[in-house]
This record gives C-alpha cells, structure tokens and sequence, in this order.
C-alpha cells in the first residue's frame, strides 16, 4: 500500500468513526439556556431549540415556526448561545433567550411596534415578551409584531 492509499484509508476510518459517534448533549447553561456553538442558518437554530429544556422546546419550535411563516427567507443564526433572526443586509430584528421559568423574545426595536410589546428595558427601543409554560400565546398578536419587526431597521451584531 502506498502512501496515498494509507492517507486514504485513514481519512475514511475517520469520517466513519465520526459520522457514527452520537451528537454530544449540549450543556445548559444558568436558567436552563442551551450553550450552542455560534453559527448561520437553520440548524444552529434547530439545535438550540432540541436543547431547550422541557416545554421551553414546544415554544422555540412555535416561535420558529410563527418567524419563518411570516418571513420568507429569514435570515437565523446563533450568537451568545441565543436564535437570532433577521433580514439579510439589515440585521436582527428578534432574539430568543431561555430563563428558568420562562422564554425571553426580544423585539429589538420593539418599541416603535404598534401596540409594543409589554416587557420593556434600560434600552430605549428594545421591548420584551416572556412567554411562560401555563401562557397562552396570542398567535395573531405575535404574527403581527414579527411582521412590523422584520420591515424595521435591524441591530447590527
């Protein structure tokens, strides 16, 4: 066997050996936040969102959904261990954060959404909805805020 065909034998042990071996649990950070690796696209998103603790699960999987739905071709990614959401070229419009006891959607210009969100902060325009394990969402009023969301300037980060 020559040294190509060792290089080559090698490399394929290896992939296999890779391919078989189970994705690690990701770690949970304080209030049950997913430590996920920062990247783009969906399946940084979706692997949050399989490591959101309990029923936080089935509300990162409806508030994708409701997001995805309402912005064709979003843009997602995951920075400091959150889903961010945004339109190419414009920035984020929305994050997602996951606290003991409830999920965090931030509206980071929220407070120029008609009506705005009810969690406000120190930051002027940012606005804050908690959605909380025994809550019902208001589907039509989440719709409606990711829509003027996506159409407002987003947050460079």
């Amino acid at each position: 066997m020559n040294a190509t065909e060792k290089r080559s034998k090698t490399a394929a042990k290896v992939t296999s050996k890779t391919a078989a071996e189970p994705a690690a649990t990701p770690k949970l950070l304080s209030g049950g936040n997913p430590q996920i690796a920062k990247g783009h696209g969906d399946a940084p998103v979706q692997a949050y969102i399989a490591a959101m603790p309990g029923w936080k699960s089935e509300i990162g999987r409806r508030l994708d959904g409701i997001i995805t739905a309402t912005v064709p071709g979003v843009s997602k990614a995951v920075k400091w261990n959150s889903p961010f959401y945004g339109i190419e070229g414009q920035g984020w419009f929305l994050g997602v954060h996951c606290f003991t006891r409830y999920v965090k959607v931030v509206f980071f210009r929220g407070a120029l959404l008609d009506p705005p969100p009810p969690g406000a902060s120190k930051q002027k325009d940012v606005r804050y909805l908690d959605i909380r394990e025994d809550d019902d969402i208001d589907e039509a009023q989440l719709t409606a805020w990711v829509e003027q969301a996506s159409r407002l300037p987003g947050e460079r980060m």
